[in-house]
Parts: C-alpha cells; sequence; structure tokens
C-alpha cells in the first residue's frame, strides 16, 4: 500500500497544482477587470506567499519576471488563450532538460521516443486549440458572464494586435516559468529542502516586486485591498498557489524531475477552457475540444515514458545495492 501511495502522491500533488492554478486564472481576469494594477497583484501575491511559506520552513527544514509577463498576458488576451500557450512549458523544459543534463533524449528506447513524441503532440494540441476555433458548443443551460457589465474593456482586450502581444509575453513568461524548474531540480541536487529555498525566492521577489510595483504604480489607491475580488485573487494565489503549491511542485521536481512536474501543466487548459466558459461566456469550440483530447494524449505518454524510465533506474539501484548489477540486463531491456 505504501509503495502504491508513493507511486500516485506526485501525481495527485501536480493535479491538485493545475487546480489551484487553474482558480488563479480565473481570479486574475476577474480582478485584472476590475482594475487592479497587474504590477499590485504581483506585489500582494509574492507577499501573501512569504508569510506562507516562511513558518513550513522553519518548521520542516530547522519569479518576479515570470509573474509580471503572466498577468500581462491575461490584461491582452482571454484565459483560455494564455492558458493554452502555457502547454509549451513541457516542451520548453524538456528542451532545457536535456541541454541541462537533467534528461536524457535516448531516441533509441521507445521511453525515450514516447517522450519526445507525446511533448510533441501535447504541443500540437495547444496550437490547434489555440488557432483553430471550429464549430461552437454551448454545453450550459444558462449563460453568466462576470464581465459583461465593461463591454468596451473586453473589446480592447480581444483586439487582434493585443493577442499577438499577449501572445509573446506569455511565450517569453514560459521560458521563464521552465527556467525555474531547471533551477529547482539543480538546487534540490546540492540542497535538499524546498521548503527553505522556495521561502527564501518569495522573500526576495516580495521585495522586488514592491520595488518595482512602487516606482510604476504610485497611485496609492491601486495598493489598497478590501473586502473584495482584489484580496481574494492576491490572498488565494499568494497563499495556494506561490505559496503550497509552489512548495509541492518543488518537492516534485526533487523527486521526479523537471519534465514530470512540467506535463501536467495542460490539465490547467482544459479545467479553465470550462470554467471561464461558464462564468466568463468564453464559448467552447472544436478546436478546444480536438486540441484538449492531443494535449491529455501527448500527457500521458510523457508520463509513460518518464515512468518507465524511472521504474528501470529503481530496478537498476536495487540490484546495484545487493551486489548484482548482472541480474538487471532482461529487466532493463527497452
Amino acid at each position: 500500500m505504501g509503495s502504491m501511495w508513493d507511486m500516485v502522491k506526485p501525481a495527485l500533488l501536480m493535479v491538485s497544482v493545475q487546480i489551484v492554478f487553474s482558480a488563479c486564472n480565473v481570479l486574475y481576469k476577474l480582478a485584472i477587470f476590475d482594475g487592479m494594477s497587474t504590477i499590485v497583484i504581483t506585489a500582494y501575491r509574492l507577499a501573501f506567499a512569504a508569510i506562507t511559506t516562511i513558518p513550513f520552513a522553519l518548521i520542516f527544514d530547522s519569479g518576479t519576471l515570470f509573474q509580471n509577463l503572466f498577468y500581462g498576458a491575461l490584461v491582452l488576451a482571454s484565459a483560455t488563450l494564455v492558458s493554452a500557450i502555457f502547454n509549451l512549458i513541457p516542451a520548453i523544459t524538456f528542451v532545457l532538460a536535456v541541454c541541462f543534463g537533467l534528461e536524457k533524449l535516448n531516441w533509441g528506447a521507445p521511453t525515450g521516443k514516447a517522450k519526445v513524441i507525446g511533448t510533441i503532440v501535447g504541443l500540437a494540441g495547444a496550437l490547434l486549440l489555440t488557432f483553430y476555433k471550429g464549430v461552437e458548443f454551448d454545453i450550459w443551460p444558462f449563460h453568466i458572464n462576470l464581465l459583461e457589465p465593461k463591454d468596451n474593456q473586453i473589446e480592447r482586450a480581444t483586439d487582434t494586435t493585443s493577442e499577438l502581444l499577449g501572445v509573446l509575453c506569455a511565450v517569453v513568461s514560459c521560458f521563464c516559468f521552465s527556467i525555474w524548474l531547471i533551477i529547482q531540480a539543480k538546487i534540490s541536487e546540492l540542497y535538499p529542502y524546498p521548503q527553505s529555498s522556495i521561502a527564501l525566492m518569495c522573500v526576495i521577489a516580495t521585495i522586488q516586486s514592491f520595488i518595482l510595483g512602487f516606482i510604476v504604480e504610485s497611485d496609492l489607491n491601486q495598493w489598497k485591498l478590501g473586502w473584495d475580488i482584489r484580496l481574494l485573487t492576491v490572498a488565494f494565489s499568494g497563499i495556494g498557489a506561490s505559496g503550497i503549491m509552489y512548495l509541492a511542485m518543488a518537492w516534485v521536481v526533487q523527486t521526479k524531475g523537471p519534465l514530470y512536474t512540467s506535463a501536467f501543466n495542460p490539465i490547467m487548459l482544459l479545467i479553465v477552457a470550462i470554467v471561464v466558459s461558464m462564468i466568463l461566456d468564453e464559448k467552447l469550440n472544436l478546436g478546444s475540444i480536438l486540441g484538449g483530447m492531443l494535449i491529455v494524449c501527448g500527457l500521458y505518454a510523457v508520463l509513460w515514458g518518464k515512468g518507465r524510465e524511472i521504474q528501470k533506474k529503481n530496478i537498476l539501484e536495487t540490484f546495484k545495492s545487493v551486489g548484482d548489477p548482472e541480474a538487471t540486463k532482461p529487466l532493463l531491456s527497452p
């Protein structure tokens, strides 16, 4: 039972991470629509994250650029489109991980083919979802549009030029996030205490964000928090996403590697596409459904390949520990 839980726990944690991140995407869109500055959101989110992670570090251990680009993308494009672009993260992470020696291409083995093909299929699904619309589907018997009171703001956000700029911001943000995963993997090799490293990251990022925030956004009214969507957004994203979920991601990176962690990113797209179609009136279409199916297939292929590699590695280490490495040969055949 224990070994089964050890196998399932990283996957459950990463699914939970994507659920929380999906909720954050919707809240960001609502807070930004309410007029909240993206600079202020970043600063407060990281502050809540620092407050959350420091106690974890003290108990268990005795990305400013990424987030600002991400929020900028949400201002310029729809939540579904930004989530779709973020499915580039597994592909970017895979390339960087191979370059830094954290993953082996191993194209001659079925596991290597599965990882490469799965990454390409997932990327193809994200591109299909992004650029092909097709027939629209009205899956809900009711219509809720929390952005409806300000139609002029919606039109400005969905302008073609703005969307292209939003896509560019999202792509650069993907690179930043992938680099963060690689850095976490490298850090874990020398300092296997994710609570402390995440807490330190959040503290430093908070200081950076507030300095940058007060330079860019000098209007003190923007910094006021009331009992509204703004407080809910920064508190939930800071405590849940940048706090607890980043700790979970750091642990999964340490135990399973950066590619395994990034492979769960497509789940966020599916969740966001369903939720925003219900409460933000962003229509589901044939492209979304077909792209989602490809993304899930690609995710499964990557996880299968990575899982098989981990299994073979564990078998090899087990036989080496008992002094019989020759016995691993039949078990390690592709």
